[in-house]
């Protein structure tokens, strides 16, 4: 169960995926982590408005994307940019690969560390939750969070530490955070996303 609140730019695609074996076993193939630098051949690269499209559907809920809270697809580009972008695991390898060449941020947990109903929602005041395995946090308030049960666990710019993926991780559960104002362009993404992600598991969308 998912329920998205209405929201006047918010376009997501939301896909479960369940590898054949835990990611752990699974290593990215090289031809997969080859593609985290510029420029390479894929499907697509960032178009020069997809940076203040996505911007500008984070801050209607009041939330600032700028600096330390930039979307998560900002990050990779930067991470490139300094030649320190360096794979992780399966999932996230093909997430940060689609979201560094389409400009979309993408979160992607742990579905079995996640519990239903799942819902898509402004965070209230004073929302927080902790992001790596440091203890830091970063502050919600006014930005389109996935929740859980147990409250807000992924969103643009960075995932709960609770809910992320692991060397035992099977199932997980994938948000690509498009806008309404790029016609078509997070159904294209997400497409190309399931493709990658189903050579190694089976792949719906929600």
């Amino acid at each position: 169960m998912l329920v998205i609140d209405e929201h006047p730019l918010l376009e997501t695609a939301v896909v479960v995926t369940e590898f054949k074996q835990t990611i752990g076993e699974t290593p990215s193939p090289i031809a997969l982590t080859e593609k985290l630098a510029f420029p390479q051949t894929v499907p697509f690269s960032a178009a020069p408005d997809v940076k203040p499209h996505v911007r500008d559907m984070l801050r209607l809920g009041g939330y600032k994307p700028t600096g330390r809270g930039k979307p998560a697809s900002e990050y990779l580009r930067q991470a490139v940019e300094k030649n320190t972008l360096t794979p992780i695991n399966l999932p996230v390898d093909i997430c940060n690969v689609v979201s560094l060449h389409s400009g979309l941020p993408i979160s992607v947990i742990d579905l079995d560390l996640a519990s239903e109903p799942f819902g898509i929602r402004i965070a209230p005041e004073d929302s927080t939750y902790i992001f790596n395995q440091a203890g830091q946090t970063i502050k919600l308030d006014g930005l389109l969070c996935l929740f859980d049960r147990a409250g807000a666990c992924a969103n643009a710019v960075k995932d709960s530490q609770r809910t992320k993926t692991s060397p035992q991780t099977k199932r997980t559960l994938s948000v690509i955070w498009g806008t309404q104002s790029l016609t078509g362009y997070c159904s294209a993404v997400s497409q190309w996303y399931c493709e990658l992600l189903s050579e190694f598991g089976t792949t719906r969308f929600v």
